[in-house]
Formats: structure tokens, sequence, C-alpha cells
């Protein structure tokens, strides 16, 4: 009996991820083990877990950016959904929304465009971060935007003018990141990539990114 009803669920998500004009309520009713986005009406499959260095990267960010914003802002890390509209849902590798605009918070995650968004690119999103996350966040008006390049140390800043994203600075090693939005920042890419050690593929000898 468990088996049919497993099979039978699986089958409905099969049809909704071939369906178009699918709302969130749609895209929160999938509970199939994967994680996705939706975009445009459509459901998105997202990549598999982040690499540990991905991860050790956002927890770096996250411990930096609040040293000197927690007390203004809320920091969300993924997975959290922000909820653009009813057919755009995405799930940003950081969030950062003022206290001010807690009433965009619930329970089901940020409804509504937050302050900041950074995604941390990897070779299976470099594509979905920088053109289409980037024109989605530009078109519902998140008003700046960052890319983190995990190997190089770089982080490309994006501000949004004219309802466009113009890249309005790039930032590595030491030099200072600021924000012509969140005043509070105030960190280098050289405190956040200092602490990634040497990650080995495994099998081989050959890192995946070095201390720096």
């Amino acid at each position: 009996m468990r088996d049919k009803k497993e099979s039978k669920n699986k089958d409905a998500y099969t049809e909704l991820i071939n369906e178009n004009n699918l709302t969130y309520d749609d895209y929160a009713s999938i509970d199939d083990g994967y994680r996705y986005e939706l975009v445009d009406g459509q459901l998105e499959l997202m990549s598999p877990a982040p690499s540990v260095t991905h991860q050790m990267i956002s927890f770096q960010m996250q411990k930096e950016i609040g040293k000197s914003c927690e007390s203004d802002y809320i920091i969300l890390y993924a997975p959290v959904d922000v909820i653009l509209a009813d057919n755009e849902v995405r799930q940003p590798d950081l969030v950062l929304i003022h206290r001010k605009r807690l009433d965009i918070l619930s329970n089901r995650g940020v409804i509504g465009p937050p302050d900041l968004v950074v995604e941390i690119l990897s070779p299976s999103t470099l594509k979905r971060d920088k053109i289409d996350k980037l024109n989605t966040y530009a078109n519902f008006r998140i008003p700046e935007y960052w890319i983190i390049e995990p190997k190089a140390g770089i982080l490309e800043q994006y501000s949004l003018h004219d309802e466009q994203y113009r890249l309005i600075d790039v930032f590595q090693e030491n030099a200072h990141v600021t924000s012509p939005h969140i005043p509070c920042i105030s960190f280098t890419m050289a405190q956040i990539m200092e602490r990634i050690p040497i990650i080995w593929i495994s099998g081989g000898l050959s890192p995946i990114t070095l201390t720096r």
C-alpha cells in the first residue's frame, strides 16, 4: 500500500515538473527530496548539494557581514525561499533584510525583494547566476546583487539603476568591500578566503581551492 502511495506521489510530482503556470502553492506541495526554484511559473531543478568549499565561503561571509551588520540586518542563508511573486521563487545563497523591513519575513520565507542577495558560483550554476538570476533580481528590483567567484576569491558587485543592474565594483584580496545601499558592510575577500583550507579531490592530489 505504501509503495502504491509513493508511486502515486511521484507521478504527481512528475506532472508538476512538466507544467507551466505553476504557483507558490504548487511549488510548496512538492516533497520528492529534490530542490527546485520556481521560474516564471515553471519548476527548475537545482544542482546537487553545494561543495564543501562553497559552504565554507558562505559561512565565512555570514560571519564577516554579521560582525558589522547584525544589529541592523537579518542575515539568512540557503536554503531559504525568496518569494518574489506567486510564480517566481528563488533560493539565493545569502540574503540580507533590514530590520525595519521585518514585515516581509514569514515562516514560508522572504516575501518580496530583500535588500541584498548573494550567489556563490559553481560550474553548474554559472549561467543561472550570471544571466538568469541577474535578470530576475533586477526585474524584481532587488537593490544590490553580489556574485562570488570562489576559485579566484572575487566579489562582483551589481547595483540597480533604472531597473537594470550595473557592475559597479569588483573586490578581491585586501580591497575593502563597501556597499552604496548597506553602509555597515565592512570586510575584505582576503578575510574570507584566508579561512578556507585546502580541499583535496577524492582519489587525487589536486586542490579545489587554496588557503590565501
